[in-house]
């Protein structure tokens, strides 16, 4: 099942699942002990002393009574690894371009506590980014206030970060820029029909042969 799935059938969060399955944390999902609880103790002295096998562990664990399979063993070996490998609180592997793009065009309080760890993360190795994330959210705050005035001064300030291309862009047509923060007027219907004409006509395309166009 994924994540969310799971997240959904068990009510916990899904930064907890993800911690599970990742061997961060104890298996919160377990209703009663298995037969390998009295054994961790050993297990632990084992991994401490330098054996990383599963198999090696099973057999040892054999010698001292224990009635549980290989399989059990592993598992356990397999979380430990993993423990080890990722520290506690930083992401499994590095999350892709849109994941990231995502997290760093979202406002913090709608991040979760592993997302916001991770965008505080960005931001400290690329303080680039962090810039740039402080600039896209004072446009935001810009369009939705309608303060015209602030246009300027946020072209000024983004035309040497990150966002240099879209500030050029708002530069090329500042006085419609302008206009959109301070009139009624809108062409979100005109765009609107633009983009239904324009799905209509991928709909149709390699359609239109001789045969149709006999028909019309």
């Amino acid at each position: 099942m994924p994540i969310k799935a799971i997240a959904r059938t068990t009510g916990h969060s899904r930064k907890l699942v993800r911690n599970v399955l990742r061997g961060l944390t104890g298996d919160v999902f377990r209703a009663r002990q298995t037969s390998l609880d009295a054994h961790l103790p050993r297990l632990g002295a084992e991994w401490a002393a330098g054996c990383r096998n599963g198999a090696e562990f099973w057999r040892r664990l054999r010698a001292n009574g224990f009635t549980g399979s290989l399989r059990v063993v592993g598992e356990w070996a397999t979380r430990r690894r993993r423990s080890e490998r990722t520290p506690e609180g930083s992401p499994g592997k590095v999350p892709s371009a849109r994941i990231l793009s995502r997290l760093m065009t979202t406002g913090r309080d709608s991040l979760t506590n592993a997302d916001a760890v991770l965008v505080a993360t960005i931001e400290a190795e690329v303080p680039m980014l962090a810039a740039a994330r402080a600039l896209l959210f004072r446009f935001h705050a810009m369009i939705r206030e309608r303060r015209r005035s602030d246009l300027g001064t946020w072209i000024e300030a983004a035309a040497s970060s990150l966002l240099a291309s879209f500030a050029g862009g708002l530069l090329k047509d500042k006085m419609a820029v302008a206009a959109a923060l301070t009139q009624p007027w809108s062409n979100g219907q005109t765009e609107g029909q633009n983009t239904r004409l324009k799905l209509v006509k991928r709909q149709m395309f390699d359609r239109a042969k001789l045969d149709l166009l006999e028909l019309g």
